[in-house]
Order: C-alpha cells, then sequence, then structure tokens
C-alpha cells in the first residue's frame, strides 16, 4: 500500500530516555519462528537468560521475569511482599516515584512520601531520622528510585541502605532501577537491596515487553508471609518453574532470545566500560547544556544521570513547542517533561547502543532547534561537546 507521506532520508534520532534503539544483532536475534515454550529448545534458553541476568544484577539470587512493562515489576514487588494497610517509606525524587507511590495507594498500603523539589536525590539522612523515630517498626519498607528519568539525577543506593542499618531499622529495601540498570553502575546483592525492579527497554536495548525482580532472600521470606491473593505476579509460582528453564505462563518467547544476546552485548563491552560510556557522553552533553546557558534540572553534580540529561528552558518558552520544531525539522524525539516539569523542561536520552557521532548529532540537532524555536541560548553547546569528546578520546588512546 502506498502513503501520501514525504519520505524523510537518513535514520530517525530517538533521543528519549527510553524506549532505546535496538541494536541490529538484537533485532536479529528476535527475527526467529515461535518455538514451543514447553520445549526443550526453550529450557534451554530460559536457563541461560536467568543466570545471565544474575550477572547484570550483580546478585546471586532469583531473578524473576515477567511479561510486561516497568509498572508491572513495580506491582510484583509491592504484592508480593505487603498487605492492605502496610506503611512504606518512599522519596518523591520525580514523576516515577510519585507514580509508584500513586500504586502503593491503590494497592491500599499506606506510603509515607518525603517530598522534595526534583532537583536532587534520595536524601538518605532524612530516610534515617524517619526510621529512627520509627520506634514501633511500622514501616515496612523503604521505596526508591535509583535513576529517575523524568529529572536526570541518579541516587546513591549504597548511602540508603547504610542509613536504613544505620537505624537499625528491619525495613525491606526496595529499589526501582528501570532506566539505571545497564547503564549506570548497580549493585544489587552488595549494596543490600532487597528487590531491584528493571524493565527491558532502557539499558538492556530491547523493546519495552519485560520486567525484573530480583530478590534477596530475606525479601523472599518476607513474601512468604504476605498472604495477598495473587498469581500472574507472584514469586513463588515462579521459583519452581524457574528452577527448570521455564515459567508458569506463557512467556515473551522472542524478546527473551533478544535479551540473550543484549546481555551478551553488554559483557562483550564489558559493564565497567559501558558505564565509563555513558559518563562521558552524559558530560559531554552536561557541558553542551552549560555552553548554552540554560539549566539542567539535577543541581547536584555527584548526582548527574549517565542516562539522560533533563534541560529546563528559561521562563516564557514551551518545551513541548520546542520538541515539536525539532521532531518536524531534524527527525529527531526528545523526551518530553513529565508531571511538574510539562512545558518546563526536555530530556536528551543518551542510553543504551549510542556512541560519541550519534550523541554529537542529537546535540547538533537541538542547537539548530534552540535557534529556530527562538529560545534565548549561546552558540558553542555543540563544539563543547565535541572538544570534550576528542579530549576523552586522546587520554584513552595514550593509555
Amino acid at each position: 500500500m502506498s502513503s501520501n507521506a514525504r519520505r524523510r532520508a537518513g535514520r530517525h534520532f530517538l533521543q528519549i530516555p527510553g524506549p532505546s534503539p535496538v541494536p541490529e544483532r538484537i533485532l536479529r536475534a528476535m527475527d526467529m519462528p515461535v518455538i514451543d515454550h514447553r520445549g526443550p529448545e526453550f529450557q534451554k534458553l530460559g536457563k541461560r537468560v536467568l543466570e545471565k541476568l544474575k550477572g547484570i544484577f550483580k546478585t546471586r539470587g532469583h531473578v524473576f521475569i515477567f511479561p510486561a512493562s516497568g509498572t508491572g515489576a513495580w506491582e510484583a514487588a509491592l504484592a508480593n511482599l505487603f498487605l492492605p494497610g502496610d506503611k512504606v517509606l518512599m522519596f518523591e525524587t520525580g514523576q516515577f516515584a510519585t507514580l509508584w507511590k500513586s500504586m502503593a495507594q491503590r494497592l491500599g498500603l499506606e506510603p509515607e512520601f518525603i517530598a522534595s523539589d526534583w532537583r536532587g536525590g534520595v536524601d538518605a539522612s532524612l530516610i534515617e531520622k524517619r526510621l529512627r523515630e520509627d520506634k514501633d517498626h511500622a514501616l515496612k519498607a523503604v521505596c526508591v528510585v535509583h535513576n529517575e528519568t523524568s529529572t536526570g539525577v541518579t541516587s546513591r543506593i549504597a548511602e540508603v541502605r547504610k542509613a536504613i542499618d544505620a537505624a537499625s531499622h528491619p525495613a525491606l529495601l526496595l529499589v526501582d532501577t528501570v532506566s539505571g540498570l545497564g547503564c549506570a553502575d548497580y549493585r544489587h546483592e552488595e549494596w543490600g537491596v532487597d528487590v531491584s525492579v528493571s524493565g527491558s527497554q532502557k539499558g538492556l536495548m530491547l523493546p519495552p515487553g519485560i520486567s525484573f525482580n530480583a530478590v534477596s532472600d530475606k525479601a523472599l521470606e518476607a513474601s512468604r508471609k504476605a498472604k495477598t491473593p495473587k498469581l500472574f505476579w507472584s514469586w513463588e509460582e515462579m521459583i519452581p518453574h524457574n528452577a527448570n528453564g521455564f515459567f508458569p505462563y506463557t512467556p515473551a518467547t522472542n524478546l527473551l532470545y533478544g535479551l540473550d544476546v543484549a546481555i551478551d552485548l553488554l559483557n562483550e563491552e564489558g559493564l565497567d566500560n559501558v558505564f565509563a560510556r555513558h559518563g562521558r557522553l552524559s558530560e559531554a552533553t552536561r557541558r553542551a547544556v552549560a555552553a548554552w546557558g540554560l539549566e539542567t534540572v539535577c543541581l547536584d553534580a555527584r548526582l548527574h544521570s549517565p542516562v539522560l540529561t533533563g534541560v529546563l528552558l528559561p521562563d516564557g518558552h514551551n518545551s513541548d513547542e520546542f520538541r515539536r520544531i525539532v521532531l518536524e525539522t531534524f527527525d529527531m524525539s526528545l523526551g518530553i517533561g513529565l508531571g511538574r516539569l510539562a512545558g518546563k523542561a526536555f530530556r536528551i536520552g543518551h542510553l543504551g547502543d549510542i556512541n560519541d557521532l550519534t550523541l554529537l548529532g542529537a546535540l547538533a540537532g537541538v542547537e539548530m532547534g534552540l535557534g529556530l524555536a527562538g529560545v534565548p541560548h549561546r552558540k558553542g553547546g555543540l563544539t563543547a561537546a565535541m572538544e570534550f569528546l576528542a579530549d576523552a578520546s586522546n587520554s584513552d588512546r595514550a593509555k
């Protein structure tokens, strides 16, 4: 069937903070006939990906895979651990922390929300203070977001665990690393996380459709005491099936083929190299933003996300209008401002299968777009990013 739409040469620049572009090797891996999800070929695949995932989360414990988005993995974590009326402590780092709190409320929990201005990360000292006040241990868990996708802030999860321990509180630690996993250093076991929540469409470079719970022994034991009715999200239902490489219901078979290759790609590059690459591209982006004379959403230099950069526009300029101009003129998608940042900020994604030249192309589009949209700015952001990346390349070659 023919289309009346004018063809646009070249590829679309998908610079949102996920879903991220899918590499060719992953696309080819998913381009397979559907197989019997109860057969021996699938069994080998299931065992392989379940074991490989442990290395990505840096855990020796269970990692459960659900055919769902990250929202499903949120619900799985809450449904397996808590009963209606249970109290949990949450920290408002941005839109996704807010949405997780809303889910907890709808499931009948009683979340206590530590408010913030969305310009920083989790303040572990406030968590410690509140837990020390909780003499009766009414708070069953602390729930935080590792990499807040709405703002571009990465919180220090190890500090949160230290705060819980310093307060001598038995609360479980639940962490959303939906956009952090595979982009930023994450250590489920070393950091004492009880449940890590993630998804396929960010650092793992897959299409949306599968999500994960990495679970500690402490969390598994707590789940056995929580009698909330559940089946689809049940860890206990998963365990005996996973032990043999299978699932209790039809899995997302072809996405699992892609996951198998995605983990190989991360390991071939080396996780530390993956994290260093993301950090380098993040720094280049921030240098561009500073050269333009614009402001990042994140105010704490220690917490800038390697995944994305949130950029505020000056008062009187609408970020959605700016994004429209960039999309229509340069065929590039930038992330929308969410929640209280709607119309005020846009987000540049620099995650997944991205290199220096891809980023520079994206930053060129942003700089040209700022001019076309009449946003007050200084020129030279692209040059600042180029100089930083060139210096970084020279330093790497000299090693």
